[in-house]
């Protein structure tokens, strides 16, 4: 599965941006989706996941009721986007999505995810 994000500028404060990431591969539609962020000289953090039926979705406490994840399947692509609203100056971070294959524990541990993407940047100023 190869992961690619979009959506990412710059932005000002109270501004909203939408990130997109696509998956291409046999089993895309079959991933736990989670998007990640990481500041310079921050460690990685999760900020939403959503599992394959769209049950399980959950946000880090930092982003509840700003930021909202979603996605839709087309043929061989997963879609998940990130709907980012109200942003902040802290919300200046690289952003990347993860793909897991399997149920975790803790969905915002970034250890052992399957793949991830190469990250898009979001600037709030």
């Amino acid at each position: 599965v190869q992961l690619v994000e979009s959506g990412g500028g710059s932005v000002q404060a109270g501004g909203s941006l939408t990130l997109s990431c696509t998956s291409s591969g046999r089993y895309a539609s079959s991933y736990f989706m989670t998007w990640f962020r990481q500041a310079p000289g921050k460690e990685r953090e999760g900020v939403a996941i959503i599992s394959t039926d769209h049950g399980i979705r959950l946000y880090a406490d930092s982003v509840k009721g700003r930021f909202t994840i979603s996605r839709f399947e087309r043929r061989a692509e997963s879609t998940v986007n990130l709907q980012m609203n109200s942003l902040k100056s802290e919300d200046t971070a690289m952003y990347y999505c993860a793909a897991s294959w399997s149920r975790r524990t803790d969905w915002f541990d970034s250890a052992g995810y399957d793949h991830w993407g190469q990250g898009t940047q979001v600037t709030v100023s």
